[in-house]
C-alpha cells in the first residue's frame, strides 16, 4: 500500500507524454476482439478512416499497414484505392475516438492522478513524485507500455522535464527518458514541426533554413519573435525545457489518497471491502493529523482489462472514522443498479478524499444532544449512499409570505442559497402538511367576511367548534390577478384541526369569495 500527496511545487517536474498513432485502428480492433460488430476486413488489407473534406472523401487516419504503404492523412480516397485496390475504408468517428481516449486516461490514473488530455490522440501525465512507486522512471515507462500493448493499444512514450519536450519526443523523435536539464540536447535533432506550429509557419521556417529545433535554438529570440511571432518563441522555450506551464489535469488532485496494488487480482466484494478498510485507516489517519475531516470520498477499482469503476460517497459532517466510511461504501455497493463486474479481477484500488474541511474534536454536552444529532447525520449519510444525493432533501426558507412558496427543498448535502434561517411550521402556528394545490371546500358563514360555521370537504360535513383568525396575507403586488387570503385555524367537533382560507375580499376583489382547505394540523 502506498500514498500519494500533492507534489512539492518547488520540486523538479517530470512529465510522461503518450502518443497513440493508431488510435482509431486500435479502437476498431479492440471492438472486434470483444465480439462487437466491426467492419469485415480482408486478411492483411490496410485499414483507413475517411471523412469528407472540401467535397471529397479524404483519409483522416489509418493503421500501421496503411502508414507503411504511404497512405497518409489528407490523401483522397480515390487516389488511395488506385494505389491499393484491396483497401478497407471506414468512416471516421471522432466522438468514439475521444471516448476511447478518455477510457485510456482512466486506465492511466493508476500511475498518477494528474492526467491531462492531449487531443485528438495523446495524453500527458505529471509523474512528479510517483515514479518511486514503481522503482523508478525506467520501470514506470516500461510498465505502462507493456500494459497498453497487452490491451492492444500502440503507444509511443517519452519522459522529460516539461510537457512540450515530452510531447515533441514522443511524436517526432525516438522514445526516451530525458534526464533533468537534458532537454536541449534531446530535442535539437527534431524537426521544426515538433513545436506544434501552424503548417504555414513550419513552411516559412523551412524556407529560411530553420528546419530543426536545434537550428532555432541557436538563433536570437527577438528576431524570431519579430518575424514568426511570439508564439514560436514561447513554444521553443517549452520544448527546450526553459519554461514549464504545467498541465491541466482532467480530474483535480485530491488532498489525500491511498492506493494498493495486488500481485493477484481480487474479485470478491469481501476482499474489496477489506482492502478499502486498510486504505480508509490510512487516509483517516492523515486527516486526523491535519485536524480535518472528509466530506466526499471516492474509491476507484482498476480492472485488469483497463476498465475503471468509481464509487463515491458523501457525508453531512466532516468524517474521519474508517468504520463509518466502510459502512457507507457497503451501502453504496449494495445500492448499485448493476453490481461491479470484476471480470478477471481488480489489480489496483485507490481511495481518495475529494473534499475535506477542518473538523474539531466533538464536545459532549450534559443533555447528550450531540448523540442524537450524530444519529440523524449518520442516517442521512446512509440514505444518500443508498438512494443518491438528490433523493434526500431538506427544507430551506424562501423570502415569501405565500405559504406554498415560503419554503423549498434542496439536497441534504447542499447549502442554502440565502442566509434566511429555517423556521419550523410549528413556530408559525401553521400545519406541517400543506395541500398543493389547496383543495376547494363548501362553507357556511354567518357573515360574508367572517369565519366559517361548517364546511364540506370530500363529501363529509365538518361542524366548526372553534375558530381563530383571520391571518391576512396579501397577494404579490406584481401580479394583477392576485387575491388577498384570510386564513383561519379551525377545529371541528371531533377535535380535528384544519387550516382554511377565504380567497378574495368580499365586495372589493370578488362578489363571492371562494374557500380552500390548505393544510391539516397533526
Amino acid at each position: 500500500m502506498g500514498s500519494v500527496s500533492l507534489p512539492n511545487p518547488r520540486a523538479a517536474r517530470r512529465y510522461l507524454a503518450l502518443w497513440f498513432p493508431y488510435l482509431s485502428a486500435d479502437r476498431i480492433q479492440r471492438r472486434s476482439r470483444q465480439n462487437a460488430p466491426a467492419p469485415a476486413r480482408e486478411k492483411g488489407a490496410p485499414l483507413v478512416f475517411i471523412e469528407k473534406d472540401r467535397s471529397a472523401l479524404r483519409l483522416a487516419a489509418g493503421d500501421a499497414r496503411a502508414e507503411k504503404l504511404g497512405l497518409c492523412p489528407g490523401l483522397a480516397l480515390a487516389d488511395a484505392r488506385a494505389r491499393i485496390p484491396e483497401l478497407e475504408a471506414v468512416e471516421m468517428d471522432r466522438a468514439a475516438d475521444a471516448a476511447f481516449l478518455e477510457r485510456i486516461a482512466d486506465f492511466c490514473d493508476r500511475y498518477t492522478p494528474l492526467v491531462a488530455l492531449d487531443p485528438p490522440d495523446g495524453l500527458i501525465l505529471d509523474i512528479t513524485g510517483c515514479a518511486h512507486l514503481l522503482n523508478g522512471e525506467d520501470r514506470l515507462h516500461a510498465d505502462i507500455k507493456k500494459r497498453l500493448a497487452a490491451l492492444g493499444i500502440t503507444v509511443r512514450a517519452s519522459i522529460a522535464g516539461t510537457p512540450e519536450a515530452a510531447k515533441a519526443l514522443a511524436r517526432f523523435g525516438r522514445e526516451r527518458i530525458v534526464p533533468a536539464g537534458g532537454e536541449p540536447d534531446a530535442v535539437a535533432p527534431l524537426p521544426a514541426a515538433a513545436l506544434d506550429l501552424a503548417p504555414q509557419t513550419v513552411q516559412a521556417l523551412s524556407r529560411a533554413g530553420l528546419k530543426t529545433v536545434g537550428a532555432l535554438a541557436e538563433r536570437p529570440r527577438p528576431p524570431l519573435a519579430a518575424r514568426f511571432g511570439a508564439d514560436l518563441v514561447a513554444r521553443l522555450a517549452g520544448v527546450l525545457g526553459e519554461r514549464d506551464l504545467r498541465i491541466t489535469p482532467r480530474r483535480p488532485m485530491p488532498p489525500t489518497m491511498a492506493e494498493r496494488s495486488f500481485a493477484e487480482p481480487i474479485g470478491l466484494e469481501a476482499d474489496m471491502l477489506e482492502a478499502l478498510r486498510s486504505l480508509a485507516s490510512h487516509v483517516c489517519g492523515s486527516l486526523e493529523t491535519r485536524g480535518e475531516g472528509g466530506r466526499s470520498f471516492e474509491a476507484a477499482f482498476f480492472r485488469t482489462d483497463g476498465r475503471v469503476f468509481r464509487i463515491g460517497i458523501e457525508t453531512v459532517e466532516p468524517q474521519r472514522d474508517p468504520a463509518v466510511l466502510i459502512r457507507l461504501f457497503r451501502e453504496r455497493l449494495g445500492a448499485l443498479p448493476d453490481p461491479l463486474d470484476p471480470g478477471f479481477g481488480f489489480d489496483f484500488i485507490r481511495l481518495a478524499v475529494i473534499a475535506s474541511e477542518p473538523a474539531a474534536m466533538p464536545q459532549t454536552s450534559l443533555d447528550g444532544s450531540e448523540a442524537a444529532e450524530q444519529e440523524v447525520s449518520d442516517l442521512i449519510d446512509r440514505l444518500i449512499a443508498r438512494f443518491g444525493r438528490d433523493a434526500v432533501r431538506r427544507f430551506v426558507a424562501v423570502d415569501s409570505h405565500i405559504p406554498e412558496l415560503a419554503a423549498r427543498t434542496v439536497p441534504a448535502l447542499g447549502a442554502a442559497e440565502d442566509g434566511t434561517p429555517w423556521i419550523p411550521p410549528e413556530a408559525q402556528s401553521r400545519p406541517i402538511h400543506l395541500f398543493d394545490p389547496p383543495q376547494p371546500i363548501e362553507t357556511l358563514a354567518e357573515v360574508p367576511d367572517g369565519p366559517p360555521l361548517r364546511f364540506r370537504w370530500r363529501r363529509a360535513m365538518h361542524d366548526i367548534a372553534r375558530a381563530e383568525g383571520p391571518e391576512r396575507i396579501a397577494a404579490e403586488w406584481w401580479r394583477a390577478d392576485g387575491l388577498t387570503r384570510d386564513y383561519y385555524r379551525v377545529e371541528d367537533g371531533a377535535g380535528r384541526r384544519y387550516w382554511v382560507f377565504r380567497e378574495g375580499l368580499y365586495g372589493l376583489e370578488a362578489e363571492r369569495p371562494r374557500w380552500f382547505l390548505h393544510g391539516i394540523f397533526p
